[in-house]
């Protein structure tokens, strides 16, 4: 068997000129900084978008009624319109603006400005006027105030109470619609 070989096209390759065939180089334009920079703002674009979310979504539906169960009315106390107290006016119909009338009817009745405020209800099909008042010592205070709007029943529930505060809660119902 012959120990040489007869020369080929492949004897004739330099063996200096670096690498050749398959082996990859690094991209050039893919530096870990650039990778960790578009990472980051990645992040923020979707903490933003999650936040913002859920501030939307947590605004429908954030003030709810609740079910006007066979709450009867129980008259124990005398009606005081007391003023020092903040008014939160629901609409729970689903009449446009009928949330506006009655806060000013309560702001002529001597409430000031400022400690009424307005807002439509999750709930369209409320049927009957209330006021709702949180502990035995609010019962007066919103007597006064429900024969100052007229048409309204009285009811004791801390659904709408903040710990702490002065507040009566007026829902408005179908009552009010139909009455005119």
């Amino acid at each position: 068997m012959p120990t040489t070989h007869p020369r080929d096209r492949f004897d004739e390759i330099a063996h200096e000129s670096g690498r050749v065939g398959a082996h990859r180089a690094e991209h050039p334009g893919m530096r870990a900084g650039v990778v960790v920079g578009w990472a980051a703002v990645a992040t923020a674009v979707l903490v933003i978008a999650g936040i913002l979310g859920f501030l939307v979504l947590s605004q429908q539906g954030a003030i709810t009624v609740p079910e006007n169960t066979a709450a009867e009315p129980v008259p124990t106390a005398d009606a005081a319109l007391d003023t020092s107290y903040s008014v939160l006016v629901l609409n729970g119909t689903a009449t446009e603006g009928l949330e506006n009338e009655v806060a000013q009817q309560i702001v002529d009745a001597g409430f000031a400005e400022g400690s009424v405020s307005a807002s439509a209800s999750s709930a369209t099909d409320f049927e009957t006027t209330t006021v709702y008042y949180a502990s035995d010592d609010d019962e007066a205070a919103a007597r006064g105030l429900a024969d100052a709007i007229g048409q309204a029943e009285v009811v004791q529930s801390t659904e709408y109470q903040a710990e702490g505060s002065k507040e009566l809660t007026v829902v408005i119902g179908l009552d009010r619609v139909t009455a005119g």
